[in-house]
């Protein structure tokens, strides 16, 4: 909590009497025992790891690779030719992450 130092200090007396007054406001209020029930139904709508999704269909579309990328040897990814840090002597291509 920020502090005001330029505020008039309190009494620990005058801090307590305060605190007591703002619980005593708080039991008043209408709200403060009920759950968000927005939040409940947006915890029932999600997914667990290891759901059985064998009822979904990705639909991906797979390009071949192009003329300018090439997969490197280390990450097997497929990057594009400004990602090329070096080429080996056997013809093994490493891209920049993987080089350092």
């Amino acid at each position: 909590m920020a502090t005001d130092y330029d505020a008039p200090r309190k009494t620990e007396e005058e801090q307590s009497e305060d605190s007591i007054e703002e619980l005593k406001a708080r039991r008043h209020e209408k709200n403060s025992g009920k759950v968000d029930e927005d939040e409940v139904e947006a915890a029932e709508s999600f997914e667990l790891p290891g759901a059985d999704l064998s009822h979904e269909e990705l639909a991906v579309q797979v390009v071949p690779k192009q003329l300018d990328e090439f997969t490197c040897s280390s990450c097997f990814l497929v990057h594009h030719r400004s990602q090329l840090a070096e080429e080996k002597k056997n013809g093994q291509l490493i891209c920049r992450d993987c080089a350092y």
